[in-house]
């Protein structure tokens, strides 16, 4: 029986190593690229550059790439997608949440339905939307595309709204207050640990994607932080040491990010489920 427990520690030691190995060996390959220079980097393979302080291809990545504008448009974006997001997400909550209707079930239905289907293959008819609006190329395009509320944003939503006490509804009624400002001065504020939650998670979703933004704004202008460092990619070879220091800068917001407020998503996450 020791035998035997021991042989299943030491698999269970082995699988964890792997595992972070698999979790951390593209780190290490973008670290050691971002410092070497191209021909280094092609020929050094995995090994550690010669220069840590050869920041050239950071210089490279603002001075081409363009990587500073990519920033600015990313985080505007950001900003107005977030707020409408959040608006859109809390109402609809708060009238499934609240309300009976014949179109209550059918409405979540539609939800669930549009989150199973592929994103590529309803691609064809939301760029004809796009084009149709006159926001093609124009940097309104993915704030109208990430305004959409989604499956997960709703779900959270409802457990809170779930567990605030219809009483405060009603007492609000008794006093004169209309649906909307029982929604404005009570449900909202209310919802403020899941809307903290969910603020982190479309940040990151929004401020990675490369999709949306290559296809929806194509022009030099309209760079984010993702397509910035896709200028580095030819016809015929992409330089590698660039776009590792590209990404390596994109990283850092990213992990600050998610290390100072991953309780929040923990907590906005878990809290609906357990009050």
């Amino acid at each position: 029986m020791i035998g035997r427990s021991n042989s299943v520690t030491a698999l269970k030691y082995f699988t964890l190593l792997i595992g972070v190995f698999i979790v951390f060996f593209p780190i290490y390959s973008v670290f050691v690229g971002a410092f070497k220079t191209k021909v280094e980097f092609y020929q050094s393979g995995l090994s550690l550059p010669h220069d840590f302080f050869n920041f050239d291809n950071f210089k490279r990545v603002f001075k081409v790439g363009k990587l500073g504008l990519g920033f600015k448009n990313i985080a505007i974006i950001i900003v107005v997608a977030l707020a409408g997001n959040i608006a859109i997400g809390t109402m609809v909550a708060y009238a499934l949440g609240r309300f009976e209707f014949k179109l209550r079930a059918p409405i979540m239905g539609l939800y669930l339905v549009a989150q199973v289907i592929p994103l590529v293959t309803t691609q064809v008819a939301t760029f004809s939307v796009i084009k149709w609006l006159g926001v093609y190329n124009t940097i309104k395009a993915p704030m109208l595309l990430y305004m959409g509320a989604d499956v997960l944003q709703i779900v959270i939503y409802l457990q809170f709204i779930n567990n605030i006490p219809r009483d405060l509804d009603e007492s609000a009624m008794i006093e004169g207050a209309s649906l909307f400002k029982i929604y404005r001065s009570i449900i909202f504020p209310l919802l403020g640990p899941a809307t903290a939650t969910l603020v982190i998670l479309k940040t990151i979703s929004i401020y990675n994607d490369f999709y949306v933004p290559f296809l929806y704004m194509p022009s030099q202008k309209l760079k984010v932080v993702s397509t910035a460092i896709y200028s580095f990619v030819g016809p015929n070879a992409a330089q590698m040491n660039v776009i590792s220091a590209g990404i390596l800068i994109i990283f850092i917001p990213t992990i600050l990010i998610f290390l100072l407020l991953q309780r929040f998503i923990f907590a906005g996450v878990t809290n609906g489920a357990v009050k």
